[in-house]
């Protein structure tokens, strides 16, 4: 007998509807899901650019506004000992005019003369809680970038060697050895007779076919020789030195009104304060064999004298100059510039740790024009980036005469970052005393180590060969008669590439040196 069976279809069907609405939910919560996270994905991303536009907002301040670092104001007065100066908000309004979140600045100089500025921009989305961080290091190359950069033409003999980077606005000719880039913003050129010239067009950089040893200059590696590559600029040198004089009045509380003043730079106050040292008579009489001495110590002070004459035939300083001790152990200024408007003597005793810039100018005349004038070894305490001397003169910085020991073997050495705004850096070839070639070192065992970073409006050299017989100068019998040390190396300071002496003039605009993105909140 057959019987009716009823209610299971029911229950399946049911079964079936309860596991697709499962299903269903499941999938519409997938997608909800999905959607949530590519949404978040997308504000963390906005957040991240916007992040990127706070960097990129003040690598563009910093390349116009080099030393501004608060955003343009003047909140607040001291640093967050971890982040610097901030916190500076800016909205972030895109092409349509619609703000899209906002970016939070923090920017903390490096300090000591360093061109090098951390920056940290937190991007935020409007209306949501979505950040991302971003750290970078920003940095300017600076006149300091070079081992020697001139705006004249060079020529490095095939006793000269060169590291680091060598630069000419002209042209060089690289006879000595060289380790690194060598460039000229001349396709071509005609070098002058005393600087390795036969009248003839040489390429922007060259060496002389004759020249085996020695570096065979035939068939030496000539790949990082470039040319034309863009001119530097030294009309920057003035308006730095100008700052540099700013900041001397600002390290002291008598002279800080000076430096708001419009005129500022043609101000000659008479008192002097451990930044700034005055013209030595206020009338305004100048001469080339008077100025100040300044010996720095390995405190981190300075020893003051006034000169009053100098003989440099003389030797050794002690001997060539007169002078008068003013004081001793000076702090060197927090700011690290010391402003002289009259002609610098300069040794250190025996070493100097710290890091300062001395600047001679006379900024408030236009026909007397100061220098600096090395008169012993100058040397660093360590040549680890910690210590580093920066010499400006409105004129030249010159190697006296009598600053290498006047016989016997020896290696004479100077370590410092120097620019000469109109003039030459160089060992001079006439002494200025007597009309007559200064004295010259020829043998193996008298050497000349420069450490540091040379930029000169003119010449440079260490080395002068006279033709002839002529005063002191000394024969070689290889090249004939010599004023200067005949074997030397200009070694480059590679600590000075973006930390250079306190308040040195950059070169170029800023670029960004490295970044990270910060996982953590500030």
């Amino acid at each position: 007998m057959i019987q009716k069976q009823t209610g299971f279809i029911l229950p399946s069907v049911l079964g079936f509807l309860v596991m697709i609405s499962i299903i269903f939910m499941a999938v519409v919560q997938l997608v909800g899901n999905n959607i949530t996270l590519t949404n978040s994905n997308i504000q963390s991303q906005k957040a991240f650019n916007i992040a990127e536009a706070g960097i990129n907002y003040y690598l563009w301040h910093l390349s116009h506004n080099p030393t501004d670092y608060k955003d343009g104001q003047s909140t607040p007065a001291t640093q967050d000992p971890q982040l610097g100066y901030g916190p500076y908000v800016h909205n972030y309004i895109d092409d349509n005019a619609k703000t899209q979140g906002t970016y939070t600045l923090w920017i903390k100089p490096q300090g000591g003369g360093s061109t090098v500025v951390k920056i940290r921009a937190i991007g935020q989305v409007a209306n949501t809680n979505i950040k991302r961080t971003i750290d970078a290091q920003i940095g300017a190359p600076s006149f300091a970038s070079y081992a020697v950069v001139s705006d004249t033409a060079l020529w490095f003999g095939n006793t000269e060697s060169a590291n680091g980077p060598i630069h000419s606005n002209q042209g060089v000719r690289m006879d000595g050895a060289s380790n690194s880039d060598v460039t000229s913003t001349n396709a071509t050129y005609v070098p002058p007779s005393n600087l390795g010239g036969d009248g003839s067009s040489k390429p922007g950089v060259w060496c002389h076919a004759s020249i085996t040893s020695p570096v065979n200059c035939n068939t030496r590696n000539k790949s990082d020789w470039r040319y034309p590559v863009t001119s530097i600029d030294f009309n920057v040198v003035s308006s730095s030195l100008c700052t540099m004089k700013k900041v001397a009045f600002l390290s002291d509380a008598s002279t800080a009104s000076i430096a708001a003043q419009s005129n500022a730079c043609s101000q000659t106050p008479n008192d002097r304060t451990d930044a700034y040292l005055p013209q030595r008579s206020s009338s305004g009489s100048f001469t080339t064999n008077r100025g100040y001495m300044i010996e720095l110590n390995p405190t981190g002070t300075y020893n003051l004298w006034q000169v009053n004459g100098e003989n440099d035939r003389n030797t050794p300083y002690t001997s060539a100059l007169t002078r008068v001790s003013v004081a001793n152990n000076i702090a060197i200024p927090a700011s690290g510039v010391i402003f002289v408007e009259d002609n610098v003597w300069v040794r250190s005793n025996p070493t100097f740790h710290g890091r300062v810039t001395i600047a001679a100018g006379r900024l408030a005349s236009s026909s007397q024009n100061t220098e600096v004038t090395i008169i012993d070894d100058l040397l660093y305490t360590a040549k680890d980036g910690s210590d580093a001397i920066g010499l400006v003169a409105e004129n030249s910085v010159t190697i006296s005469p009598y600053a290498p020991p006047a016989s016997g073997a020896f290696n004479f050495e100077v370590n410092a970052a120097m620019i000469a705004q109109s003039g030459p850096v160089n060992y001079p070839s006439r002494y200025r005393s007597v009309n007559t070639c200064t004295r010259g070192w020829v043998n193996g065992n008298q050497t000349f180590t420069f450490y540091g970073s040379v930029a000169t409006r003119q010449s440079w050299t260490w080395t002068w060969f006279m033709g002839g017989s002529c005063g002191d100068a000394a024969f070689s019998a290889t090249n004939g008669y010599i004023s200067g040390i005949l074997n030397n190396t200009t070694q480059y300071d590679y600590n000075l590439l973006y930390n250079p002496p306190p308040s040195w003039p950059v070169t170029s605009t800023y670029n960004v040196l490295s970044w990270r993105e910060v996982l953590t909140g500030p």
